[in-house]
């Protein structure tokens, strides 16, 4: 098969304005009226903050360039951090709970999977399901209370630091490299692009699209395993309702990034700067003191807005 049949990839240059002038404009907004918004301290902090929304919106960008969605990541993310929690605080040892979050993680991303590609149940059905089950999960394993007195080599992770650099950010960094290469530079990212723009393509090369986007889904729980690390890690314990609703900020990042939901067209670069948008957006609305129900309703503004171009795009 050539690849380049099945690819079909807009010029990224056409979305660069629209979310990195959204980011400017937030950035200049919080800078006149937060005080300490442009502090150094202050920045670090948002890149810090917004790692593990960078763990959840890159493999969802790749989920949703597939016609796909998954709502339940926040609760996988929540159900991951407990059994990071719960397995190093029994085993003493922080790769063990990291493999127990893994391996969860990952589980709850092949099951998402096989419901949407198997059985052929919608995504926004499936996931809504699954994200249900990784809830009471969480409430059964913790007992509804926090999971305390993890190992220091949990807690250090997320104070540590490579080179003056703080790890969370190395780690971000370190899964946005490997994302642009699985998808740009491998030919597992080129049926990614298929499974959303043209799956008979993949048929007629003798692919599965049913497999891969099964591997899809798997992927974006094993991030969520990971991210279940830095979550407990920065809470210092596990809490039962640790990461819900993070997935609406991945989904919010990703969208306001400039992919589509629709045609397999998605830009990781874009995702990325739509998690600092969302971070600086958080960040700038705590400094003046709004409730947190005020900075959910505005990230919502945020995709409404993001939606509103992606269809006017569309259209163009």
């Amino acid at each position: 098969m050539r690849e380049a049949a099945i690819v079909s990839q807009p010029n990224p240059l056409q979305r660069i304005p629209g979310v990195a002038i959204v980011l400017v404009l937030l950035i200049a907004l919080f800078g006149a009226i937060a005080p300490g918004f442009l502090s150094v301290a202050n920045l670090s902090n948002v890149l810090v903050q917004s790692t593990i929304l960078t763990m959840l919106a890159l493999p969802m960008t790749l989920i949703i360039m597939t016609e796909g969605l998954d709502l339940s990541m926040g609760a996988v993310l929540t159900l991951t951090s407990l059994c990071v929690a719960i397995v190093s605080l029994a085993t003493k040892s922080m790769l063990l709970g990291l493999g127990a979050g893994l391996l969860v993680g990952t589980a709850f991303g092949f099951a998402n999977g096989w419901l949407v590609a198997i059985v052929g149940i919608p995504p926004f059905v499936a996931t809504l399901g699954t994200l249900g089950m990784a809830q009471g999960l969480s409430l059964i394993v913790s007992d509804g209370q926090s999971v305390v007195g993890i190992p220091h080599s949990v807690r250090d992770i997320y104070s540590a630091t490579l080179l003056g650099v703080p790890m969370p950010i190395v780690m971000a960094l370190v899964t946005y490299a490997a994302f642009h290469g699985l998808l740009y530079h491998t030919r597992f990212g080129t049926y990614i692009f298929a499974l959303g723009g043209n799956r008979e393509a993949l048929r007629y090369a003798g692919l599965s699209p049913n497999k891969l986007l099964i591997a899809v889904y798997a992927i974006g729980g094993a991030m969520a395993g990971i991210a279940g690390l830095l979550m407990t890690a920065r809470m210092n314990s596990g809490h039962p309702t640790a990461g819900l609703g993070l997935e609406f900020d991945a989904i919010a990042a990703v969208a306001v990034g400039g992919t589509s939901f629709e045609r397999g067209n998605g830009w990781l670069l874009g995702t990325l700067l739509g998690v600092l948008s969302v971070g600086v957006l958080r960040n700038g609305l705590n400094l003046i003191s709004l409730p947190s129900s005020v900075q959910v309703a505005s990230v919502g503004v945020l995709v409404i807005v993001a939606l509103f171009l992606d269809g006017l795009r569309s259209r163009a």
